[in-house]
């Protein structure tokens, strides 16, 4: 295997290109570039076609329509047909085809950076940028008109062929690194929690905790006892131990994940 690190806007490129094997870029820049080759992901005549094989959890954020706050009431429709400032030009193009009734050409302007000033400064009548925390946007006086993409990390190929290789043994070796890839973020993403409950109220706590396929039940020496282990997402782990502890389970414990292979 060999890294190549590259801007994020760049790798879309290089795996459409078939100069990598394997993309990890964001979901917007991905859609980007693929909207400005004349297609998309979810176009089925698109060439050479990409496939999305992972996300990975983190990089979220909205790509939104943004304006001064005193206009957004006016909602999206409105600024179709006005000046827009973005880094995202073919996206934005494509979101305001959409809403375009009259025929009206929206003036798109293209910038690398600073998007947010474009409105103060008397440059757009609304900006297309990456939301995040909103931080940047409400200090330079803006709100979200309407949502255009959400975007995440992502890994991303060419679909397998004769031509690019990935249909033989290239392409079991991408597979297995996704598996490995999948393996490692369900262990940080999970823990195992394992507790004893009296058959009185086994039920109602498999119930709070159902596992991936099932909890695993092991009947104890003492009657009537058993002890129950299953695979709980690690956002909701301090209420689902909340809701067992309520419900009557005992001796509640938590173990973390090194790897796995689901």
């Amino acid at each position: 295997m060999k890294l190549v690190f590259l801007p994020a806007a760049d790798i879309p490129q290089y795996v459409m290109d078939a100069h990598v094997d394997l993309g990890i870029s964001g979901s917007d820049v991905l859609e980007e570039a693929l909207v400005s080759a004349g297609m998309g992901m979810g176009e089925q005549d698109a060439k050479p076609p990409l496939k999305k094989l992972l996300d990975l959890g983190f990089g979220k954020c909205n790509l939104c329509l943004q304006a001064p706050k005193e206009v957004i009431s006016l909602g999206p429709k409105h600024f179709a047909g006005k000046r827009i400032v973005t880094s995202f030009p073919a996206l934005s193009k494509k979101y305001f085809d959409g809403l375009c009734e009259n025929g009206a050409k929206t003036s798109i302007k293209v910038v690398s950076g600073s998007v947010e000033a474009a409105c103060g400064l008397g440059l757009a009548d609304a900006i297309v940028d990456l939301v995040e925390t909103g931080t940047t946007m409400r200090a330079a006086g803006l709100e979200v008109v309407s949502d255009v993409f959400s975007s995440e990390a992502i890994i991303f190929q060419q679909l397998p062929n004769e031509d690019n290789g990935l249909a033989g043994k290239k392409g079991d070796l991408i597979n297995l690194i996704i598996k490995r890839i999948t393996g490692y973020l369900t262990a940080t993403r999970n823990v195992m929690v394992t507790y004893n409950c009296h058959s009185d109220v086994l039920q109602a706590c498999c119930k709070i905790t159902p596992g991936k396929r099932s909890p695993t039940i092991t009947q104890l020496k003492e009657e009537g006892w058993h002890s129950v282990a299953a695979l709980v997402q690690k956002k909701a782990l301090n209420t689902v131990l909340d809701d067992l502890a309520a419900a009557g389970a005992v001796d509640i414990l938590c173990t973390s994940l090194a790897n796995t292979r689901m």
